[in-house]
């Protein structure tokens, strides 16, 4: 039996956004602490981050809102996929516009968090 199936997409889009809204809510190192793999990593700008950091990170830091589109899902086999979408995040008036590629890996018994990447949209 494959982990892969037709709704793969919408669950992936599905747990991102329960990601997000962990965050907005301040409570993202929590959410991230189930979601995430063993040896999960964050790739920003100038730098990769390991779990423990990412989850002290986002414990306790917000966003006011984010909006999520142009999402695509590539396939890496039965049991991994790269989720592919652009993210406009707001907190106070600041807004972020970025690209970002999170890698889910199918791992006792669910999809998670292997590696995720943010990369400023200049467009």
């Amino acid at each position: 039996m494959t982990a892969i199936t037709d709704d793969l997409p919408a669950q992936l889009i599905h747990q991102e956004r329960e990601g997000w809204d962990a965050i907005c809510r301040g409570d993202g190192g929590t959410y991230y602490h189930h979601a995430m793999t063993p040896d999960a990593v964050m790739i920003v700008p100038g730098s990769v981050i390991e779990r423990g950091a990412i989850m002290v990170a986002l414990q306790g830091s917000t966003w006011d809102g984010y909006e999520m589109s142009e999402h695509r899902v590539v396939r890496l086999g039965d049991r991994a996929a790269i989720l592919v979408y652009r993210v406009r995040a707001t907190r106070g008036e600041t807004t972020v516009d970025l690209r970002m590629s999170t890698t889910y890996v199918y791992h006792e018994g669910r999809w998670r968090v292997g590696a995720h990447q943010q990369t400023p949209a200049d467009d």
